[in-house]
């Protein structure tokens, strides 16, 4: 920018004050929209019960904010920053949801869930066609709401997806589209919300494809860390399995039970886990495989994270927990709230399409696929319950203390002594359910040996002569199913692994 004199531009450029007008413009409109949406905050603050002090906290916290950059060199001079809620801030989270919180209204035969800022809408009929005029009038009165509150939503990034109930399975799929401002959108195969892959029929298949995947992906990265012989301890590869791989491979198993053959695939996959940790040779046999490296089979952790995910549900507060609400109201809470019949299932309203079972009432069998899942779910409680008159109530702190609920210490020991019963059954499954060969006597444990803290080298070789499948002589291999177990040694008793370690003369001064 040429300049004649300070402060004046030259002809060269004469749209320098039209770009410093519009920005200073535009800082003008942002300051505006921020200051009105702070009020708007305030209000729904003060309207939800906050404490004036609060309200006034956040005004300030969300006001006049400044940034400044930090590093050698920087001038230290802070910029103003008029974006609302800072990223990252514990805060912000729950700020936006009590903002939100006046778009969420209730839907006739239908539901409108969100977490943060993706929300998802649900109607039901009987028709897909109707399904679809339905459809377009909750979205016009949430975008009403969310222009008074200064909200808008991303309609390009709109998905849908029709539903389809267990006899629909068979009839040929809906390809009616929505309209929204204007815009066609087709139904998809699938749809990605919170993690989660969904198809019309709700099979597991898919989602679980992706997830697998997406383990795959997160393996081929950390087995660089640990080659066969060298890198990691067994014991870190073990809380990296645990921590990174198994929540990626196994999230939504609370919700969804993968078919025999996916769960096949996804054995085949967290057996490698179990070799990458171990270093044991491919020939070990996979029972002894997973108790090496303290890593459950897939079936079984499915199993486990469904039990965990049902205890959760059964002892979490009604009001909190909606679908705790739908529980059947035989079932031995400390709460007495339970939503209505009519109200626990979703598509209320239509003909009679569930059967409400008692907690204590099995699923049929041939199962009645019509009965509500939550009900299967508190059945599957029983054997955990044992000695309960009531269930404890985790989270009690967010519901209105009564004389009625027992101590918050004692309900949190009781869950705590439920979760223990959960383990120690899926340690009883894994002793029973997987085979070990008749030489392999060593017990399953979920937590990593003693001996795994070693260098992966000699914790390797101590994993492949506890399973039988190692360089001594006693250990069979496919190219000498019957070789000569003699010590090569000392030549007096066969090599097995407590000779080696114990008993070996050759070996005492070492």
């Amino acid at each position: 920018m040429v300049l004649d004199k300070p402060g004046k531009p030259s002809n060269e450029s004469p749209c320098f004050f039209r770009i410093i007008v519009l920005i200073r413009t535009i800082s003008k409109v942002l300051k505006r929209i921020i200051a009105a949406r702070l009020l708007a905050a305030a209000r729904i603050l003060r309207e939800g019960g906050i404490p004036p002090y609060l309200v006034s906290w956040v005004s300030s916290f969300l006001g006049e904010q400044s940034c400044t950059l930090v590093f050698q060199g920087a001038p230290g001079t802070p910029a103003p920053v008029n974006v609302g809620a800072p990223q990252g801030s514990p805060i912000s989270p729950l700020l936006l949801l009590l903002y939100v919180a006046p778009l969420h209204f209730g839907i006739p035969r239908g539901l409108m869930i969100s977490y943060v800022d993706d929300f998802a809408l649900t109607v039901a009929s009987l028709s897909y066609r109707a399904n679809i005029r339905r459809r377009q009038d909750p979205f016009d009165r949430l975008e009403r709401k969310a222009s008074r509150l200064g909200v808008s939503f991303s309609v390009a990034k709109t998905e849908l997806i029709h539903w389809r109930t267990p006899s629909q399975r068979h009839s040929p799929k809906c390809v009616l589209p929505i309209q929204i401002k204007g815009e066609l959108f087709h139904p998809g195969n699938t749809v990605h919300w919170l993690g989660y892959w969904f198809t019309p029929a709700l099979d597991p298949a898919a989602h679980f494809s992706r997830r697998l995947a997406l383990a795959q992906g997160a393996f081929a990265l950390i087995r660089r860390l640990s080659a066969p012989g060298a890198g990691l301890p067994p014991y870190l590869g073990h809380r990296l399995a645990t921590s990174l791989i198994a929540p990626i491979l196994l999230y939504g198993a609370d919700l969804f039970t993968p078919s025999v053959g996916t769960t096949t695939r996804l054995d085949t996959f967290w057996r490698k886990v179990q070799r990458w940790t171990t270093n044991c040779f491919q020939a070990t046999p996979t029972g002894i495989l997973s108790v090496e490296s303290c890593l459950p089979p897939v079936s079984l952790l499915i199993a486990h994270r469904q039990r965990l995910a049902a205890l959760r549900v059964v002892c979490s507060p009604p009001g909190v927990n909606p679908e705790t609400a739908r529980l059947h109201p035989s079932f031995p809470s400390l709460s007495v709230y339970r939503a209505p019949d009519s109200c626990r299932a979703i598509t209320r309203g239509l003909s009679s399409v569930y059967l409400p079972l008692h907690w204590k009432t099995p699923r049929p069998v041939p199962p009645i696929t019509n009965h509500l899942p939550v009900d299967a779910v508190a059945h599957g409680t029983i054997p955990f319950t044992l000695g309960l008159s009531k269930m404890p109530m985790i989270n009690s702190h967010l519901v209105c203390p009564t004389p009625v609920l027992p101590p918050r210490s004692l309900m949190d020991s009781t869950y705590t002594a439920l979760r223990k019963r959960v383990r120690e059954t899926l340690l009883e499954e894994w002793s029973s359910l997987v085979p070990t060969p008749g030489y392999y006597l060593h017990p399953a444990a979920l937590h990593p040996r003693p001996f795994m803290s070693l260098g992966k080298f000699i914790a390797g070789r101590i994993h492949q002569m506890r399973a039988g499948m190692s360089y001594l002589a006693a250990h069979p291999t496919w190219r000498s199913p019957n070789p000569d177990a003699s010590c090569p040694r000392c030549g007096l008793e066969p090599e097995t692994f407590e000779q080696a370690i114990l008993s070996c003369p050759s070996k005492q001064h070492s």
